[in-house]
């Protein structure tokens, strides 16, 4: 199993795993990683095989995320400890499926794909009503995959914290003459939340 790592080794961990398109070390995920990683967080990136197979040329769609809970549950099994588990965009989705059950410390949604581009009426949120794990969903205000008025009336468990990033698409990426502020920007501001998330949820007293 391929895993990339980043920070102290002694730190919180938080599990991520990737979108349905890029992969564990595309530009975006790194990003993210390495912010987090110089704010004191242990930072563990996997691939699901589909995406492991597309470095071996072999084109696979991505599956339903309902058939990749296993492959979430074996890394976590090769982790080991109680981490925070999360992942970007579909890989968040796989990771709240699995969150209560694999009694993790906690769950990092960054870009949750509440339904897919254009069809409110097909919302990805049942689970998420019961969901008992504490969770941080980091969300630009932008995203086709769920707007701020679609998400306020989701009947979501009071566990779930959602963070907006002001004009941020599904990258968290904002246009700047909008909204002021940059990418980076924006990319700091998930990284501060998510690593005092991960911080307050592995503590002792979290």
């Amino acid at each position: 199993m391929d895993l990339l790592i980043d920070g102290d080794p002694s730190a919180p961990t938080l599990v991520l795993a990737h979108g349905a398109g890029a992969a564990m070390d595309s530009r975006g995920m790194t990003a993210l990683a390495v912010r987090m990683a110089d704010r004191g967080i242990r930072v563990v990136r996997f691939e699901f095989a589909y995406m492991a197979a597309r470095r071996q040329g072999l084109r696979r769609p991505p599956p339903r995320a309902d058939t990749l809970l296993d492959e979430y549950r074996a890394v976590l099994a090769e982790v080991g400890g109680r981490p925070v588990i999360g992942g970007r965009s579909m890989g968040g989705r796989v990771a709240s499926m699995i969150a209560d059950d694999a009694a993790v410390a906690g769950l990092v949604c960054l870009s949750y794909p509440w339904h897919p581009p254009a069809k409110p009426d097909q919302p990805r949120i049942a689970h998420l009503a019961d969901l008992a794990t504490p969770t941080l969903i980091v969300q630009g205000t932008r995203d086709p995959f769920g707007s701020p008025d679609e998400v306020a009336g989701y009947p979501l468990s009071p566990t779930i914290e959602i963070r907006w990033l002001a004009d941020g698409d599904h990258d968290l990426t904002p246009r700047k003459s909008v909204s002021g502020f940059t990418a980076a920007q924006h990319l700091d501001t998930a990284a501060d939340a998510v690593a005092a998330f991960v911080i307050r949820t592995t503590s002792p007293a979290g």
